[in-house]
């Protein structure tokens, strides 16, 4: 058993001695039986006394069934960690924690031989159950919310919201979560970090044995591991994504999962948990292709499906917004930079390896612009968010970038070989990527004082002294692209379509999100 799932069992232990959580076993022992009663009395009524289960095996019946739901209730976190799930995944767990029950409780009274009860009997009951289990747990939200309005209202204030000490960040091990991770820790947050680790544990290798950090190794998809991982969490970051056109062009279907419709999961989850911040990691990719200078507040245009699926990310959580729950959207210029888990498969990274190794800089589009941006930088954006007044997040939307670090991609091949003047540069205006966007990053320099720390020349010069000193050897290893790392896994069948945990529980399917998206 792990560190992590021992420590939850003891919080579950703990927590279930509490008298409300007693109330609660009582009253769903109550149900059951109620239920189990009902069926009897219903199905006699309909068939007759002569044709329905001999009322002599109730007795025995009710026992068994008041033994086995309370086990199957605890495991699916009724009297633990019931109330982090929002409305509809509240109904979706409660009806498989009831079916559950009554399957298991039919199979162990066919084993050991009880007497003969109708399949009737045991549908009939499971119907009034379930239907009775559901009403009381909604109920009891619209209940505490038309009682109790104060419970939202105490949200409701300007400045600082309440202290941030425990954080649950998901995708903490790639790019820019490896880059983060050392900021929350040096400044005294508690973190959990969720990922699956399918580029492996080495990002974040420093920091694994940091006493402030709890490692939950899992796939943010997972319902059931997220309403596990958000428990007594103060704030959510979201860094988990397939990320980059090629990489998301792999799999379409895959990437709707992944990207739209688990975040739309995580967000009801943190929502129904009580968590007001959420910072989500967006794009600047969203403006697609534009010749003027682009604010928060522009017309979007995404022309990918990665940027389709962030526009449907970005629409989900603002349609959810509310005084107690403000979800931030960071749009992200383009990176480039060193992490604990760097990438080769970004344009400048990319061209700066061509020119040490390859000797030739190729641009292609020369003309088109973009905006840059450090990793470091981008999480320092994410820090800066996590530990800002809630009046300065009241746009919820930001670039994230310089207006200073907007350059075309021949400007960027340009400084690259003012670096490596050994190196030939190509330039070249064919280009299939339609992409060109200039951004206006005047939001989050006024609203969060952002200001960058690294300049595009700085970074280009990190890159060549990881390759001087021999920390980069072979940049075209498949781990430091996203595109060929989940190329090799979706070959090998690692990667995966999840099989419905999250999409049975969504109303919307990624594919409509993604088409009510501006394409």
């Amino acid at each position: 058993m792990s560190g992590y799932t021992f420590m939850m069992d003891v919080k579950h232990v703990r927590s279930s001695i509490r008298v409300d959580v007693l109330l609660r076993i009582v009253a769903d022992f109550i149900i059951v039986n109620a239920a189990l009663s009902a069926s009897f009395l219903v199905v006699a009524l309909a068939k007759g006394t002569h044709e329905a289960a001999p009322l002599q095996s109730f007795g025995i019946d009710a026992l068994l069934l008041s033994v086995v739901c309370p086990l199957v209730f605890f495991w699916f976190g009724f009297y633990t960690k019931g109330r982090a799930y929002a409305g509809r995944y509240k109904v979706l767990v409660v009806t498989q924690a009831s079916t559950l029950s009554f399957l298991i409780f039919d199979f162990l009274r066919n084993m050991i031989h009880f007497g003969p009860m109708l399949p009737l009997e045991i549908v009939v009951a499971w119907a009034i159950a379930t239907a009775t289990l559901v009403f009381a747990r909604v109920w009891s939200l619209l209940w505490l919310n038309l009682a109790r309005p104060e419970t939202h209202s105490a949200h409701k204030h300007s400045g600082r919201p309440e202290q941030i000490k425990s954080v649950l960040l998901i995708g903490g091990a790639g790019y820019v979560g490896s880059a983060l991770l050392p900021k929350l820790l040096d400044a005294g947050f508690r973190i959990r970090l969720l990922d699956a680790f399918i580029f492996g544990h080495e990002p974040i290798a420093a920091y694994e044995d940091h006493p402030n950090l709890e490692i939950v190794e899992a796939d943010f998809r997972r319902l059931d591991k997220v309403v596990a991982a958000m428990n007594d969490m103060d704030a959510v970051i979201h860094l988990g994504a397939i990320v980059g056109d090629p990489a998301c062009a792999l799999n379409e279907e895959l990437t709707i999962e992944v990207n739209v419709l688990a975040t739309k999961m995580i967000a009801e989850v943190a929502k129904g948990h009580g968590i007001r911040r959420f910072i989500f990691a967006s794009t600047c990719s969203v403006y697609g292709a534009c010749d003027q200078t682009l604010d928060e507040r522009s017309s979007l245009n995404p022309v990918s499906l990665y940027a389709r699926s962030k526009v449907a990310c970005e629409k989900v959580l603002l349609e959810m917004k509310e005084d107690h729950f403000s979800p931030v959207v960071l749009r992200f210029g383009t990176i480039y930079g060193l992490s604990g888990r760097t990438r080769f498969d970004l344009v400048v990274n990319l061209l700066t390896a061509k020119a040490v190794v390859d000797r030739v800089i190729t641009v292609f589009g020369s003309d088109q612009w973009r905006p840059f941006l450090h990793v470091q930088d981008a999480a320092k954006a994410v820090f800066l968010s996590l530990n800002a007044s809630s009046d300065a997040l009241s746009p919820t939307i930001f670039n994230v970038g310089s207006d200073e670090q907007n350059y075309t991609l021949g400007e960027v091949g340009e400084i690259i070989n003012r670096r490596v003047p050994r190196a030939r540069l190509l330039l070249d205006d064919s280009n299939d990527d339609r992409r060109n966007y200039r951004v206006n990053f005047g939001r989050i320099r006024r609203e969060l004082r952002f200001r960058p720390d690294w300049t595009l020349d700085q970074g280009i010069r990190q890159v060549l002294a990881a390759f001087e000193n021999g920390a980069i050897d072979d940049y075209t290893e498949a781990r430091y692209s996203n595109v060929k790392f989940i190329s090799e896994e979706l070959m090998s069948q690692n990667l995966h379509l999840h099989n419905g945990w999250v999409k049975s529980a969504l109303q919307d399917t990624g594919e409509e999100l993604i088409s009510r998206s501006p394409a």
